[in-house]
Order: C-alpha cells, then structure tokens, then sequence
C-alpha cells in the first residue's frame, strides 16, 4: 500500500475510509380515480307457439335489467428526509477505479439500538479532501436506518393481531 508523501491522503485502496454528509430528500405522490358505470337490458318476447291460444302467448314475456356502477379513489404520499454522517470502508475497488463503500453506526440510548446501514459506489474523483463525498454524489445507494428494541416493539403490531387483520375480510 504506497502512498506517496505528498499526495492528498484519499480513499483508494481498499481498507481505506470514506466519510459520508448524508442528505437525502425522497418525495413521492401517487393519485388515482377511476369510474365505471355500465347498464344492460335485455327483452324478449313470444308471439304465437302451436297448439297454445294468443292469450297464454301474450303472458310469456321475458325482461331483464342490470346495473353495475364503481367509483373509487386512492392516493398515497410519502416525504422523507434524512441527514447525517457516517464512514464506511473501501470493500472493493472496480476496474475503472470506482470505490465499494459500505458502513455501519449503531447508536445505543435506553435499550434502543438504532442501526444505520449504508453502501454505494463512489467515483474517487467526487472525493473531498479528507476523504468526504455527499450523498448525492454516491452512485446505486442504499440507505437503511432501523430501530431496535422496546420503542420499536411498541411500534409494532402484536402477532395475534396481525394474525386476525390476514384472515377477516373486511
């Protein structure tokens, strides 16, 4: 692993540390409406069978109507941002020289574990001194943040309820 003297200390090799200034704003929204209204009718009727008279052919009339009418709305917005820093490891460097970073914080507070996970591809030359990059500079990123603990059980819906919300049908 040379390095020579007096060449900013970047990331390169593997081992080496990457510092990153996580901001990331995620928006989404989704609408959607729909209508269908459909009306049928069918009719039929019988004017004269053999061997029967005009006034028992006159009672054999035959009608339908149906109706079918739908209406419905739906729509879903999510908006999340997320700040922060964290220092992964150089797992892999590619052949045209990009980086493989991926990191862990765990943060401890109260029986609490809160676990950030991140990984991505980082082009060298996006590099800071110091070996810093934003996160939006980081390419096929994945950023995971989960909760451990008595504050995320309480979050979480019990086991027989889960069960009773996958079996009812309404």
């Amino acid at each position: 692993s040379y390095r020579p003297a007096f060449e900013d200390r970047r990331a390169r090799l593997v081992g080496d540390n990457v510092t990153i200034q996580i901001v990331e704003n995620v928006t989404a929204s989704q609408k959607s409406s729909s209508t269908v209204d459909r009306t049928s009718e069918v009719s039929a009727g019988v004017t004269a069978l053999p061997f029967t008279s005009k006034t028992f052919t006159d009672k054999l009339g035959v009608g339908a109507n149906s109706g079918n009418a739908f209406s419905g709305k739906g729509g879903t917005e999510s908006a999340n941002t997320f700040t922060g820093s964290i220092t992964a490891t150089v797992v892999d460097v590619l052949p045209n020289g990009h980086l493989v970073i991926t990191g862990e914080k765990q943060i401890g507070v109260n029986q609490n574990v809160d676990v950030l996970r991140f990984s991505g591809t980082v082009d060298p030359r996006a590099l800071q001194p110091g070996s810093i990059v934003n996160s939006t500079q980081v390419a096929n990123v994945r950023v995971e943040s989960r909760g451990r603990g008595a504050q995320n059980e309480a979050q979480a819906m019990g086991w027989l309820g889960r069960f009773f919300n996958t079996v009812t049908p309404f």
